[in-house]
């Protein structure tokens, strides 16, 4: 009788954990076909901060007042660091500036940080709007893929005038084009109609990398960047390194990775406005030997990039998982990526239902 009694109390029991179970896949299944993560990766410039900032623009998620303060004083951080860095550029390349522009260039290695809403100093006008004219400078600028210089110096340093007034704010565009170096991990969330999404940024140099795999679970989609531009540049952190091989590095490790084995990876071949400029005199054969196409060939550069990424994907065994999608994109150009980033969000949203479906 205590046996009877005992195993009926065992079957309520089962029936409760049955029913706890399929409670907690509900909610699971639930949770998951609202909630989409997208991981934002790619090597250092690659530009996948400026993708997070023009969501936010798209997506209405609005910039305070201390953040529009923070890019301020970041243009002007950037005007000057940029100037650094082509000092450091000539010196490497042994060109110096023009006599007449020597008394600049200490002005500026002594600049001091912008202040809390402190108009950018009518000092620093006169040594910026020389220098950036000055012919050793220039040279450096040309030659800038030897050094890794910024790529927003020929954004910025056109716009002196307007960047020192004293009522100047950031514009949009100001804000797209602001650089600098992700450290460690950034978060924004974005509602894409009745799901929510959450945009990780984490770090692209090699010394940030080894932060990425406290972002790998529950990661739905992976959108990987890679500057078309950087085929012929060096890496910031590394001169005798190739910004392109190191992306195809990376992007080699995630698509053999067992973590993202049931997860899409979007493709974006980046920089594309950069690159087409560039092509017409940096032969990309110079740097990928067994390149084929015509040098200057914008279309047959991409054309071969894209296959050499996909390639990877498909000795990794990605083709028998999950689809690449690759998109060309420039992501500074606001109107280009709202178009894409449409797309992006629907295989994402596509992509979340088929794994919740299988829980």
């Amino acid at each position: 009788m205590g046996a009877c009694l005992s195993s009926g109390g065992m079957d309520a029991e089962d029936r409760q954990r049955h029913l706890q179970v399929e409670k907690q896949l509900k909610e699971a299944k639930a949770k998951m076909a609202s909630q989409v993560k997208v991981l934002l990766l790619g090597s250092g410039d690659s530009g996948k901060s400026t993708v997070l900032k023009q969501m936010r623009f798209i997506h209405r998620v609005p910039f305070s007042p201390e953040e529009i303060e923070s890019y301020r004083q970041l243009v002007f951080n950037n005007l000057i660091t940029g100037m650094l860095y082509l000092f450091d550029a000539m010196e490497h390349m042994e060109l110096e500036a023009e006599e007449e522009n020597l008394p600049y260039v200490d002005i500026i290695r002594n600049a001091s940080d912008l202040r809390d809403h402190e108009p950018f100093p009518t000092t620093y006008y006169d040594p910026l709007k020389n220098l950036w004219g000055d012919n050793g400078v220039q040279k450096a600028y040309q030659r800038g893929n030897e050094a890794a210089l910024p790529e927003n110096l020929s954004y910025f340093f056109p716009c002196l005038d307007r960047l020192f007034e004293s009522s100047y704010q950031p514009t949009e565009q100001d804000i797209v084009q602001c650089r600098a170096r992700t450290i460690g991990i950034t978060e924004t969330t974005f509602q894409l109609k009745d799901h929510e999404m959450l945009m990780v940024d984490v770090g692209g140099q090699k010394s940030e990398r080894r932060k990425w795999i406290h972002c790998f679970q529950d990661v739905t989609s992976i959108l990987f960047l890679v500057s078309l531009s950087g085929y012929d540049q060096c890496l910031v952190e590394d001169r005798d390194a190739n910004q392109m091989q190191d992306a195809m590095t990376i992007w080699d490790s995630i698509c053999h990775s067992q973590w993202f084995k049931q997860t899409s990876i979007i493709l974006f071949l980046n920089k594309d406005d950069l690159f087409r400029k560039k092509v017409a005199h940096s032969d990309i054969k110079n740097f990928f030997p067994d390149y084929e196409g015509e040098p200057g060939d914008a279309k047959a550069g991409r054309d071969y990039f894209r296959k050499r990424f996909i390639r990877l994907s498909q000795k990794a065994g990605r083709s028998s998982e999950r689809e690449i999608y690759v998109h060309t994109t420039t992501a500074t150009d606001t109107a280009m990526l709202r178009v894409v980033m449409a797309a992006v969000e629907g295989t994402i949203l596509r992509t979340n239902l088929e794994v919740a479906a299988l829980i």
